[in-house]
This record gives structure tokens, sequence and C-alpha cells, in this order.
């Protein structure tokens, strides 16, 4: 946790406040939302729509927990209605390592949601899931150590560490699961792309948000554009995914009844 710096204006301070509280919001919406639909999926989608609750459940938490640390380490006030809001420190730790905790977590289940929902064979399956979890975990655990340091040097080095799994998995999404892709029923197909393209897309911002301080940029300005900015990403990535993944569930399991019966006919 590196020290929050002074001269966070009002402005800023609430900027952080609406992401955070935004990023509760979607990722909670989406819990419900998707738990709710999972009756109305066929079975053997329903276990992707779980892992996709499961994501957004665990981050809600955490963004309440990131949410509670912002707020206790500021004090806000405007002397009892007389002037304008004022920030202060209050000395309490600001605890952003619970971002690190839920990517740990979630970020190799997103990509294994999205294996799950495609219906490939088992053996392809787990291969992809081992492989694609497995890098993302690395990438994650690669990228906070840089996190946490003030030096940039070693900041620019875990940095490249992590983007050496990060390349791997974005590559995967963009060219090595193409010809599984199109092997997908048309009703699914476009939803599909539209998921890696946007997991792709949307994980492309965290190496740009990763070294905003690491490009000049420093103090309240610099820790308050991380704050949004990973707080945008991450409901692109879970919440907005997640309602792609119950789209490919739900197209899927309406096209297989017809499938069933224009195969009965022929």
């Amino acid at each position: 946790m590196a020290p929050l710096p002074e001269g966070v204006s009002y402005g800023q301070w609430l900027a952080v406040y609406n992401a955070l509280s935004f990023g509760i919001a979607g990722m909670g919406s989406c819990m419900i939302f998707v738990w709710l639909q999972m009756p109305n999926v066929n079975k053997q989608y329903r276990t992707a729509l779980a892992i996709t609750g499961l994501v957004v459940a665990i981050a809600t938490y955490h963004y309440v927990r990131i949410f509670n640390s912002w707020n206790a380490a500021f004090d806000v006030s405007n002397g009892g209605g007389q002037g304008d809001y004022t920030v202060t420190l209050t000395g309490a730790p600001f605890n952003d390592a619970y971002r690190y905790v839920d990517w740990l977590l979630t970020v190799p289940l997103l990509l294994i949601e999205l294996i799950l929902v495609m219906g490939l064979p088992a053996d392809e399956t787990a291969s992809l899931a081992w492989k694609l979890g497995v890098s993302s975990a690395l990438m994650v655990a690669l990228g906070y150590p840089g996190e946490i340091q003030d030096d940039n040097s070693q900041r620019w080095l875990w940095w490249a560490l992590a983007m050496v799994p990060f390349c791997y998995v974005v590559y995967t999404l963009l060219e090595g699961l193409s010809a599984a892709t199109d092997k997908q029923p048309e009703a699914a197909r476009g939803l599909i792309v539209k998921a890696r393209y946007l997991t792709a897309i949307s994980w492309l911002t965290y190496p740009g948000v990763y070294i905003i301080k690491m490009i000049g940029l420093s103090g309240a300005f610099a820790t308050c554009a991380e704050q949004i900015g990973y707080s945008i990403s991450d409901v692109v990535a879970k919440a907005v995914f997640g309602c792609l993944i119950w789209g490919i569930a739900a197209a899927k399991s309406a096209d297989e009844p017809l499938a069933k019966q224009e195969a009965l006919g022929a």
C-alpha cells in the first residue's frame, strides 16, 4: 500500500467515490441478474452463469472494501456548513491491494466462464482452462510487486514481466479461439466474437492505467486517475462481459431445440 498524497481536492475525492460506488452497483446488479437467469438456460450452460455470478459477487465484495477504505482515509468537511468542502488525510491507510486479491480470484474465472459457455469438447475445455487460468493468475501475481514499488525502473521491470502472460492470453482471445468460434451456432457466434474482443480490449486498458505513475504523473491526480481507470475497466471486463456470457447462454439454449427439430426433420 503506497501512502496517499496530500492535496486531494473535493472534486477528485468525489470522482473516485462515485467510480467505486458505480463499481459496487454494476457488479452487484450483474450478480443478481445472471443468477436469476440460471434456470432459463440449458443445463450445460448453468455452470458458466454460476461462475459469472461468482466473479461479480467477489468483485462486489472487494469494491465495498475499497470504497470503505477510501472513505476512511479521508476526512471531508465544510466546517459545519461554512464555505467549500475540504479534504484532509485521516492517517488511516488506503488498502487498494484488495484489487489484486480480486483480480487473482476473478481473472482466471472470467476466462473459464467464456470457455465453458462455448461448449467445447471436454479435453479442449480442460486444456484451455488450465492454460489461460494459470497464465492470467501469473500475470496478476507479477503485476503486484511493481504496483507497490516507488522506483520506476522496478515498476517497469515488473510491468514487462507481467506483459508476457498478458500477451499470451490476449493473443489466445483474439486468434487462438477463432477456429472454435467458427464452429459455434450462428445464433451465438456474433456474441462470442463480441465477448472475446470486449475482454481483449478492456484488458488492454489495465497496462495503460498501471503506467500512469511511471510517465511523469504523480500526486493526487495520478492516484485518482488510477482508481477511476481501474474501476471503469473492471465494470466493463466483469459486469458487461457477464451480461454477454448470459446472452450467449440464452441464445444457444434457444437455438438448440430448433436445431434438433431441423435434424429430426432431415
